[in-house]
């Protein structure tokens, strides 16, 4: 098919003005229980959603698919299953925070999370909140925050999900589940083993994606036990070990490997006593990689960082319309790699937030944030936000913060070239967020400005050495729409069709450019249809052209490029569920790639076997 069919088929998608993601379980946030309660209870102003397990299921086990045939976040990913990196509102990967059960789980190398290194067979739920957010998450969180849940309930129910699913280049993707429940205790364990040759044809010189080949093993554990009616403890787990070797650009360079080793254990204590609700948390979380320049040799370069979270959580109801909520946090890291000198450092933080519904329509929230270290000198961190229901039909977001983002570990401690006078990045934005309801029909229009000073760059120096500094300035403001319609048309007849779209203009202010790897457009569209049994699902990313030069200039754009994806699947179960299904991804062998001399796949296929119990 031209290109010319893909835009028609594009814009017809849009012009159903629907979206969230695919089918009825991405939801608001209020629709779903999450371990994270913060998420939920301050993000007044905010538009969060939430993809269910089942959407996650709809895409590749790594947690960049999901994401980005879901949501407004754009990816630039080094070919499929390599490093994939966020650019959310415009910003950095850097500037996008990733909480794991409320902890940011960021690098304390690089401050940043390769999205490639996440399975989404470990979570339950992922959400994803547009807007600043470090008055309550802390470092990073400036263009957004993607929040990976694990849910911990009484049901009193025992349930089992077994994912199978096998596709082109040997691709194998297995997922466990089980979750079970007495009357004082709860269980979710979460296996996942995900691998491929990734050997796939590329569009140009008659080669194949070249030392492409990859695997990871996740793990994932929480355990809830209600001591009495007043004291619960939860403790959740996370192991995740994975290996790639990264793709050659020319088949004369020298193959590579990368390995992680990542563990993260988290335990919290609940108390409840009247009006109070007590949360004492302990987090231990250890980072490993291990690079080898040749995967011929043993030689590597290395890091590793261990960090330690101790977190003191005090929520006070003083009315049904009234709450307020302080946060204590100390963060202990201590690191060290090839080329970074082992150092630590010890942050406390204070938080105090405020969330009130003078009435019923209306409510409002406040927060302020502040950091003590030796490290680096911290600003004071706010944020409001509000919302207004006028009617059934139309309602008012607004909300507006000052962010940070911490230096890193390389940027402070390099050897020779670590800058210890850095100044923390920070941003002051505005977002208003209009929302429209009618029937089985949901429309979302936000609109934003960000502006980021002390932008951290490595740049050359006196004899050539390059060193960090505060720099750039940026400014970003853009549009997201967001909306979904689905309805049962005829008994046994399901449909559903949706969308996202995102205007992004991301400057620099000193040049006026736009920044490298951050597309004006972004659009996802889906359609979803059922009867009895047998369900059809169709996928379509749009990303528009990009800039991967500094200067804008156009002889080295990255062209626009609309893939799609289409599904089948029927459910022969009765009173539990068993499904089977195939999709073909890439359907139209759209010739692509997100980053310079990166290609993705053309058209591949995979079958999948899916038993709930």
């Amino acid at each position: 098919m031209k290109k010319t069919q893909f835009y028609i088929l594009f814009l017809s998608l849009l012009c159903s003005m629907t979206a969230f993601a695919q089918n009825d379980t991405v939801k608001v946030l209020d629709e779903v229980f999450l371990t994270d309660t913060k998420l939920k209870d301050f993000s007044t102003g905010q538009q969060v959603t939430v993809l269910n397990d089942s959407v996650l299921k709809k895409n590749g086990a790594l947690l960049t698919s999901a994401l980005n045939f879901n949501t407004n976040i754009y990816f630039k990913e080094n070919g499929l299953g390599m490093v994939s990196s966020p650019s959310f509102r415009g910003t950095t990967a850097s500037q996008t925070a990733v909480l794991w059960n409320g902890i940011n789980i960021n690098s304390q190398f690089n401050g940043q999370t390769d999205f490639n290194t996440l399975n989404v067979g470990g979570y339950d739920n992922v959400s994803v909140r547009g807007g600043g957010g470090s008055v309550v998450y802390g470092t990073g969180a400036i263009g957004g925050t993607v929040h990976l849940n694990t849910n911990l309930d009484f049901s009193g129910k025992t349930k089992q999900d077994i994912f199978l699913q096998y596709g082109s280049y040997n691709t194998v993707d297995a997922r466990y589940k089980v979750k079970t429940s007495e009357k004082k205790w709860r269980l979710s364990i979460a296996a996942a083993r995900n691998s491929s040759d990734n050997d796939y044809e590329w569009p140009i010189g008659n080669r194949e994606n070249e030392n492409g080949q990859f695997y990871n093993n996740n793990l994932d554990l929480g355990l809830a036990y209600r001591l009495n009616k007043k004291n619960t403890l939860k403790f959740y787990s996370q192991f995740f070990d994975g290996e790639r070797h990264f793709s050659l650009i020319r088949s004369s360079e020298t193959k590579t490997k990368y390995t992680n080793l990542n563990t993260r254990n988290l335990l919290e204590w609940v108390i409840e006593f009247g009006d109070f609700i007590s949360v004492s948390r302990f987090a231990h979380l250890n980072e490993n990689y291990r690079y080898y320049a040749s995967i011929v040799s043993e030689d590597n370069s290395f890091g590793k960082a261990k960090t330690i979270i101790g977190k003191y959580d005090l929520k006070y109801a003083a009315s049904k319309t009234l709450e307020f909520n302080g946060v204590l946090t100390n963060t202990y890291t201590d690191g060290s790699g090839s080329g970074i000198e082992e150092n630590t450092r010890n942050i406390f933080s204070s938080a105090l937030l405020m969330k009130h519904r003078p009435f019923q329509k209306f409510q409002y929230e406040l927060g302020i944030r502040k950091e003590i270290t030796d490290n680096y000198k911290s600003p004071l961190l706010f944020s409001a936000g509000t919302n207004y229901d006028f009617t059934e039909f139309y309602s008012l977001k607004m909300n507006i913060s000052r962010n940070f983002r911490i230096p890193t570990y390389n940027d402070l401690y390099w050897a020779g070239a670590g800058n210890l006078d850095l100044r923390p990045e920070t941003s002051n934005q505005i977002e208003i967020g209009n929302h429209f309801k009618y029937k089985d029909f949901k429309l979302s229009l936000t609109g934003y400005y960000i502006q980021i000073d002390d932008m951290i760059r490595w740049l050359p120096s006196v004899g050539g050495l390059w060193r960090p500094r505060n720099e750039e300035k940026v400014e970003t403001s853009g549009l997201e729409v967001l909306a979904n319609w689905r309805k049962q048309i005829f008994p046994n007849h399901q449909m559903g069709v949706s969308g996202t779209y995102a205007y992004t203009v991301s400057k620099n202010s000193n040049t006026g450019y736009q920044l490298i790897y951050v597309p004006f457009h972004k659009a996802t569209g889906a359609f979803t249809y059922g009867f009895k049994n047998l369900s059809i699902d169709y996928q379509l990313l749009y990303n528009g052209e990009v800039f991967t030069r500094s200067d804008n200039n156009s002889q080295y754009n990255m062209a626009a490029y609309v893939v799609s994806n289409l599904g089948f699947s029927y459910d022969f179960g009765r009173k539990n569920s068993y499904k089977i299904g195939t999709r073909v991804l890439n359907i139209f062998n759209e010739e692509y790639q997100s980053v310079e001399n990166r290609w993705m796949p053309g058209r591949n296929f995979n079958i999948y076997l899916n038993l709930n119990f």
